[in-house]
């Protein structure tokens, strides 16, 4: 996960001229036209719960490493488990340290051949250096990422085993992002470029995925998940997902008040973060909000206290918080494809 920093006017050059939000198809299927209405299924925490506790059991899943590799294996034996057909889009590129990174995106389809598609995403590798500011000791070694890599995984792997288990003839995608947390950032930068190359090294894999999607197929909208896991979790509207999908954001966090969740979803736009939605919005068009705990008393640069730091562990994840975010991210799917949100 990268800083946590304002709209950044200067990088607009990078992309294509936008002066109003990305779009997509927003067209439901409508329950009254196709097909009965089906209830959304309940999101089982604790099965949640287990799947950050198994992705720990890799150790650090950072670029290059042995548990990144196992890690791979696992996810994607899960993923087509669940019913879902499975692509493996590998890359290489270059990391701020002037390393090739081998990264995978993990593409989980369910109806691949479906239009007007929703997509929901979570980056899957972890932060190979502890370096917040309130980390103290083994500043240089990989951190755990129970929270900031896991958490979004194992939420989007419970909802994958829960469509599977209940299946609806809706177009989803899920992807799994590789490469989100290698890159580098500063408390201060010596100029405007140094923050745009800090900007540019993060979410590679999401970068290379929005250059090269692997279908033609239009999305209404997608959803990223990012740090959903942690006690007590606060989630703003958070601000490139207001600036590109403001339409989406608001009727998402209207779902989750309609489900007793307000006090999760805040109703209160929060700061911009280069996040992998960043670049799908800007480079792929594809119209995706950002999920991401961003706790008003933070002193960790707008993030919780234990991100990037060794305290990212086992410990920070709550099981109601993980509930909430899945139950909310079922809901989106069975209700749009009810025809009722």
């Amino acid at each position: 996960m990268r800083s946590r920093i304002l709209l950044l006017f200067s990088l607009l050059f990078l992309f294509a001229c936008r002066n109003d939000q990305v779009t997509g198809e927003n067209t439901g299927t409508g329950a009254a036209d196709n097909h009965p209405e089906v209830q959304v299924p309940r999101f089982d925490r604790d099965t949640a719960y287990q799947f950050v506790v198994d992705q720990l059991a890799f150790g650090p899943r950072v670029m290059n490493s042995e548990g990144h590799e196992a890690m791979k294996k696992w996810l994607v034996q899960k993923m087509k488990s669940y019913g879902a057909e499975v692509i493996e889009q590998t890359f290489t590129v270059p990391a701020y340290t002037g390393i090739a990174l081998n990264g995978t995106n993990i593409i989980a389809q369910y109806n691949p051949g479906l239009p007007n598609r929703i997509l929901l995403a979570a980056h899957w590798d972890t932060r190979h250096i502890a370096d917040s500011p309130l980390s103290t000791e083994q500043r240089d070694e990989p951190i755990l990422g129970a929270d900031d890599g896991a958490s979004g995984v194992a939420v989007l792997m419970e909802v994958a085993r829960q469509l599977n288990a209940n299946p609806i003839e809706f177009g989803i995608d899920i992807i799994f992002f590789d490469a989100e947390d290698y890159g580098f950032s500063k408390e201060e930068y010596a100029s405007q470029q140094e923050q745009n190359e800090s900007v540019m090294s993060y979410a590679l894999g999401a970068q290379h995925w929005s250059r090269n999607k692997h279908t033609n197929e239009r999305y209404q909208y997608g959803i990223l998940l990012d740090m959903v896991g942690a006690k007590n979790a606060y989630f703003p509207k958070e601000g490139y997902s207001m600036e590109y999908a403001g339409n989406v954001v608001d009727k998402i966090w209207k779902l989750a008040r309609s489900m007793a969740y307000s006090n999760y979803f805040a109703d209160v736009q929060g700061g911009g973060v280069t996040d992998d939605h960043f670049f799908v919005n800007n480079i792929a068009r594809i119209p995706m909000i950002d999920i991401i705990n961003l706790p008003p008393d933070s002193q960790n640069r707008g993030f919780a206290n234990h991100w990037h730091t060794h305290n990212d562990d086992i410990d920070v994840i709550d099981r109601r918080t993980l509930r909430v975010v899945g139950q909310v991210m079922l809901a989106v799917l069975y209700r749009e494809y009810n025809g009722t949100l």
